[in-house]
């Protein structure tokens, strides 16, 4: 059969279908777990259990703080999207309902119909919070879509982003270069060392490290929410000059991203778990909240030692996280610092473990060469599976990207696919997660992680009344990556609707390309 039309004329829903959904929708389950967030974002102690027997009774539906009550019975919304099993995973809300959007809020959540100018048929669809992917880039016009096709509502380049923050706010703020997912970043301490303050590869003096300061205390001004640090491939960089940029950090209420020093076993004074101790030093030193980026290619073979190590350090008050893409192999360029001499033995791979993403090409020794002059990316089979399983079942552990496409297509999938690869592959194919905890790890944790000082997302990772209308209805027997080291552009399938700030940006007909709604998300954003 084919699909039903992306939008039709307002009709209130059958409430006979209505109930037989409720009863029948999921009677085949037998519990749902549903954990509470508290402040940091994992999930938490007190569990709201569900028994589902005859008729499901769910939890009224969820508000944020402040929320305007719902509208009277007989408004007509902006947009519905009806009879789709409605998830908040930072409330428990789990029930077959409408969601009733007006301009840019949701307004009403309601297991009665609802009625809309526009209306999204959702049945037999998950309807969740939009995706916030914490750990981006740049979102440029070629790469964004494909974000949107994955879920993607809020694209952060927490990893860093190559500009000022006047700068990327201005560019992407222009109408011609406006994303159609919001967009927000960290202040990148390599590009600022590099470009905007000319500091040699060296060690910084204590003049210099008094200038980088002064430069992300005005990159916080102008509207970076984070700070990147990347002591692998600035092996320079010194930890008193993470401490002292950390120091800002935490003054001004934000989260440090690290891409740590070590990314191999190593030894107890050069290794992923030196690494670790390294970024857990500067947390308790400063009171700065840290964040381990993609974790599962950073502590590769020590994995359990690794989150032992940082499970501790939170029992004791250190505000830590970290992020996953749902992958088995990590990609980086071949002129980085990480493929210097001795790289075979520290990944425990050879040059055929190498691939060239775009063309699936594995490496020789000549090759590795030749492409390491062109600077070019690889993808590294180097992660043990066991690794990436530990990491995704870890509850405070968030899902993050690393990555967005560029034209020419030398990228990791993951810039394609790591949203519908979690659902697809690690919920409902090998059931590493429920699928609660799954979008959990998308929507509230990258929220909660940076919502301290910034207003807007105290609004995003939520479907509840008052919050933002980004919204991602998806099918969960079909949701799917498709993007391979092949060919790392192909769109994830099964995500069906996308909304952003209230606009369907993709809907069961494809990609709305002339629809970009996206918003800058800033300290002064609200």
């Amino acid at each position: 059969m084919p699909d039903p039309p992306p939008e039709h004329p307002a009709q209130p829903a059958d409430p006979t279908r209505r109930k037989l959904l409720l009863v029948g929708g999921f009677a085949a389950a037998n519990v749902v777990l549903l954990r509470g967030l508290p402040r940091g974002g994992e999930p938490g102690s007190d569990q709201v259990r569900l028994e589902v027997t005859g008729e499901r009774i769910p939890p009224g539906p969820p508000a944020i703080d402040g929320a305007d009550p719902p509208p009277p019975p007989g408004h007509t919304f902006t947009l519905v999207i009806s009879g789709g099993r409605v998830i908040d995973p930072a409330s428990g809300f789990d029930a077959v309902a409408d969601v009733g959007i007006d301009s840019d809020r949701i307004r009403s959540i309601s297991t009665e119909p609802l009625v809309g100018t526009k209306v999204l048929d959702a049945t037999g669809l998950v309807v969740a919070p939009g995706f916030i992917d914490v750990l981006s880039y740049e979102p440029n016009p070629y790469g964004v879509w494909n974000k949107v096709a994955d879920g993607v509502t809020t694209n952060l380049g927490m990893h860093g982003i190559n500009n000022t923050a006047k700068g990327f706010f201005e560019f992407y703020g222009s109408d011609s270069q406006r994303p159609p997912v919001h967009y927000g970043g960290a202040f990148d301490n390599p590009h600022m060392r590099d470009v905007e303050a000319k500091l040699p590869t060296k060690a910084a003096t204590p003049a210099q490290i008094q200038l980088l300061e002064r430069a992300l205390a005005e990159g916080f001004a102008d509207g970076w929410i984070g700070l990147d640090v990347e002591p692998e491939y600035t092996p320079w960089v010194t930890t008193e000059e993470i401490a002292a940029l950390a120091g800002v950090a935490a003054q001004h209420g934000m989260p440090v991203f690290s891409h740590i020093r070590y990314s191999w076993p190593g030894t107890a004074q050069e290794g992923s778990l030196a690494a670790i101790d390294e970024l857990l030093a500067v947390a308790e030193r400063t009171g700065a909240a840290v964040h381990v980026d993609h974790i599962t290619s950073m502590t590769t073979h020590v994995m359990e030692e690794a989150l032992a190590r940082l499970d501790e350090a939170r029992s004791r008050g250190v505000d830590v996280s970290a992020c996953v893409y749902p992958y088995d192999f990590w990609a980086t360029t071949l002129a980085s610092a990480r493929f210097a001499d001795g790289w075979q033995e520290r990944f425990r791979i050879s040059y055929s473990d190498l691939e060239l993403p775009g063309t699936g090409e594995r490496l020789t020794e000549d090759s590795f060469r030749r492409y390491r002059a062109e600077n070019k990316l690889v993808a590294a089979h180097a992660i043990p599976e066991s690794d990436l399983r530990l990491a995704l079942e870890t509850p405070w552990v968030m899902i993050g990207s690393d990555a967005i496409l560029e034209e020419g297509d030398n990228n990791h999938p993951r810039c394609s696919g790591t949203f519908s690869r979690t659902l697809g592959r690690y919920v409902r194919d090998e059931g590493v997660l429920s699928l609660t905890d799954a979008l959990a790890k998308m929507t509230i944790l990258p929220a909660r992680r940076l919502e301290a000082r910034v207003p807007a997302m105290r609004r995003k990772g939520r479907l509840q009344i008052g919050a933002d209308a980004d919204v991602t209805v998806f099918d969960p027997a079909t949701v799917a990556d498709r993007a391979t080291i092949e060919d790392p552009a192909q769109p994830s399938v099964g995500i069906e609707y996308v909304i952003v700030a209230g606009q369907v940006v993709k809907d069961r007909a494809g990609l709305r390309k002339d629809v970009r709604p996206g918003r800058p998300v800033t300290p002064q954003s609200t």
